[in-house]
């Protein structure tokens, strides 16, 4: 029996498939990926987000036209943020690791790739001898030349291997210090905020102004939303909320540790100076979640720049 599996804590998984069995051409065009790592075909980016019913289902029906015997097993519970970002920081900590042991094994190979150049070009005559037609150094000549140019090709590609490997293992290495940014975590924390003003919105019920024609309003409402959907959207807002305290949290760490600024319309002004990517600037207006600025560019135009992207503040008087 085949069977399609989803946890958060797992992602999607299919269980039960076998080299050679036909699956794999189902699972492919279905966008499914086999992990040598887990032994199994799996649905990117799945993991810690909720379960993509019409894929899992479509893929289902597919086997099941092909002779498979499927069953789904689907657990969309979601997980405290703390605990997955917890996995998330260890995963980007073994990804990291891996990168790395494999850009200096990159690195070894660049290096012997080199040596071979090396060697492979002291064995051309010096001087840059031209080949001798006829003569019987001809064949040696030339094998010695065509070897030094096989051996300058494998060492420009590993040297470009090391390079590559170099990068992605810096950039895996800084995943979680980019995650935890004090300027992305206030961006999460908003966005995480509109997407539970959204889910309520369509749990409740809503109207909405769609166009205006001079003082005649145009709007369209929508009625609450009912059974199993009303459901999966009030799991989806305890699930925000819980998303939301915890990078509220991290920001109170980020905020007093003196990583984060804790700006708003209390505490700036009109007329005080702020600091916005390494420059200071008169701030024309104080609105509800950001500042007017003159605009980087120069002219008349102004600038909205979010509290918490400011990195330094002086009052008016400075």
């Amino acid at each position: 029996m085949t069977i399609i599996t989803h946890s958060r804590k797992t992602g999607t998984l299919i269980e039960g498939t076998a080299k050679g069995d036909g699956s794999n051409i189902i699972l492919k065009a279905g966008g499914w990926r086999w992990s040598r790592n887990l032994g199994t075909w799996y649905v990117p980016n799945s993991r810690d987000h909720a379960a993509r019913g019409h894929l899992i289902n479509s893929t289902a029906e597919q086997l099941r036209a092909a002779g498979f015997i499927v069953d789904v097993d689907i657990d969309d519970t979601a997980r405290p943020a703390a605990e997955v970002e917890q996995d998330k920081a260890e995963r980007a900590g073994e990804r990291a690791e891996a990168l790395a042991a494999k850009a200096e094994r990159r690195a070894t190979a660049a290096e012997q790739a080199q040596e071979a150049e090396r060697k492979a070009a002291a064995r051309l005559p010096e001087g840059g001898e031209p080949i001798k037609i006829g003569h019987h150094s001809e064949t040696r000549h030339r094998n010695a030349i065509a070897k030094a140019d096989r051996a300058t090709r494998r060492a420009i590609d590993a040297g470009t291997e090391a390079k590559q490997a170099a990068e992605r293992a810096e950039t895996a290495a800084l995943a979680t210090v980019r995650r935890y940014n004090p300027v992305t975590v206030a961006n999460r924390i908003e966005t995480l905020q509109a997407d539970k003003r959204r889910a309520e919105r369509r749990l409740n019920g809503h109207t909405r102004t769609v166009f205006t024609v001079g003082e005649q309003r145009y709007t369209e409402s929508h009625d609450p939303a009912q059974g199993g959907a009303a459901e999966l959207l009030r799991a989806r807002i305890q699930e925000l909320a819980d998303q939301i305290n915890h990078w509220e949290g991290v920001r109170a760490v980020q905020v007093n540790a003196g990583h984060a600024n804790n700006y708003g319309p209390e505490n700036i002004s009109k007329g005080d100076q702020v600091k916005f990517r390494g420059s200071w600037y008169e701030v024309r207006r104080v609105n509800r979640k950001s500042v007017t600025i003159p605009s980087m560019v120069g002219g008349s135009w102004t600038d909205t720049v979010p509290y918490h992207e400011l990195s330094g503040q002086q009052p008016a008087a400075f």
